[in-house]
């Protein structure tokens, strides 16, 4: 059963921290999950946070850590002595170690590593934080199980079972040969199934897929998601061994892009969060409200170069918004379904027949809706043939041209190496907007004749 965070565990927790009640403390979270924890730690006091936290064991409050908000863990670690932060360190893997010291300023980092006990350990921490964001190198964890090639199964049997204790889940046993180059994998089923006295080279899988360290750590997901795989080695150029990537990682970065797609769509210039200051989402959300004013101010100057219609047929304009809105949502729904195939790499075929397959597409969708549109236009408010001819084919041309470029424009920001998830958001809605205006107006120029 879930653990549920309630009102009277809550007055509890909080009555046995003011009691000092100590083992009580201990006991209340005995059988409850680290994650739970971290949960229950942003639901407290940050007094009351550090209490428990200072309180429980580093076995548990180093797992705790790792799941606490970013703002939170930020209070808590400025919190903590060096020695404290050294001792919760120790605790971790690599990874999550190196991703909490990075947290903090250099000068607190080199004292943090300085105090580590575990002498191997801080030289991972150093080199993994020497590797860019967003990169394998930076995702990785040092931990794993390494066995040579030359070795026996008898004699691999024996050293392995002491590099399994440094690491959390064994997923695959990497084989590499006197360099330390990686030369293939053994699944623990084959080890186990094997005569103790054959070579590792004789059952080990020559065949591994692996990342370089320097590898975009989206491009890292996307072959572990094509593959299937709940672990993948990480080499330098020269193809030594260096870590893995777990598919726990890979789940946080899939998360953290989508949360950053799903923002950029909105509108949002940088990742905020709801619980950021004014100021931070104020300052996210307002480049994008400016070019949407911007965009406002641009369909206003059209609309103005045509006052000629406003005398003569002043029921164009009350198709404009209509118009506008059909052109940017039509934008936006091409351009999601285009980001979505960048993102997943499931894009494929030529350019030319995803622009034929957009302009049939387009066609028909524009003549239904053009057709509903002319029939409720004539039948409901009488207006004239050619008035409902000059709505029925602007509406088919918006949205066929907004189709087009929903397409193009994400494949062509993904070219030049900007975020396609860019044309899912306000600065499509408002360039259709525009478009769409401009489309209608010059079709009715064009037909009426004003």
């Amino acid at each position: 059963m879930a653990f549920e965070i309630t009102e009277e565990f809550l007055e509890k927790l909080v009555g046995f921290i003011y009691e000092n009640n100590d083992s009580e403390i201990k006991q209340l979270f005995e059988e409850v999950h680290f994650a739970d924890i971290a949960e229950v730690l942003d639901e407290v006091s940050f007094e009351e946070a550090i209490y428990i936290i200072k309180l429980l064991d580093s076995e548990k409050t180093s797992e705790i850590l790792t799941e606490l908000d970013e703002d939170t863990r930020e209070k808590i670690l400025e919190n903590l002595s060096t020695k404290e932060i050294a001792r919760e360190i120790g605790e971790m893997d690599s990874d999550d170690a190196a991703d909490i010291i990075g947290e903090l300023s250099e000068e607190r980092q080199l004292r943090v590593i300085n105090a580590l006990k575990d002498e191997e350990l801080a030289a991972d921490i150093k080199e993994l934080l020497s590797y860019e964001d967003d990169t394998a190198g930076a995702l990785m964890a040092k931990e794993l199980v390494k066995v040579y090639e030359t070795w026996t199964v008898a004699g691999c049997m024996r050293r392995i079972r002491g590099q399994a204790q440094e690491v959390t889940r064994v997923h695959s046993i990497y084989v590499v040969d006197k360099e330390d180059k990686l030369v293939g994998r053994l699944s623990l089923k084959d080890l186990i199934i094997a005569k103790s006295d054959q070579k590792i080279a004789d059952i080990s899988k020559s065949k591994v897929d692996a990342v370089n360290v320097h590898e975009n750590d989206e491009e890292v997901a996307k072959i572990m998601a094509k593959y299937d795989l709940e672990a993948i080695p990480v080499v330098d150029d020269n193809n030594v061994l260096l870590g893995r990537i777990t598919i726990d990682d890979m789940l946080d970065v899939i998360r953290e892009e989508a949360d950053k797609d799903y923002q950029m769509a909105a509108g949002f210039s940088q990742d905020v969060e709801v619980n950021d200051t004014i100021w931070e989402l104020t300052k996210a959300r307002l480049p994008w409200l400016i070019l949407a004013l911007f965009g406002g101010f641009v369909s206003v100057s059209v609309l103005g170069s045509f006052d000629g219609a406003m005398g003569n047929f002043p029921e164009l304009f009350f198709f404009t918004p209509l118009i506008a809105a059909m052109a940017g949502n039509v934008g936006v729904q091409s351009s999601a379904i285009i980001v979505q195939g960048l993102a997943n790499d499931s894009l494929k075929g030529s350019l030319f027949k995803r622009l034929l397959k957009e302009i049939l597409q387009g066609l028909l969708n524009g003549f239904v809706l053009a057709a509903l549109l002319m029939s409720a236009g004539m039948l409901f408010l009488g207006f004239p043939f050619k008035l409902g001819i000059t709505v029925a084919a602007s509406l088919i041309s918006v949205i066929i041209i907004a189709s087009i470029i929903g397409t193009f424009i994400p494949i062509i920001l993904a070219k030049k190496g900007v975020d396609p998830a860019l044309a899912t958001g306000p600065f499509i809605t408002t360039s259709n907007d525009i478009l769409g205006i401009l489309i209608y107006f010059s079709i009715a120029k064009l037909v009426l004749g004003f």
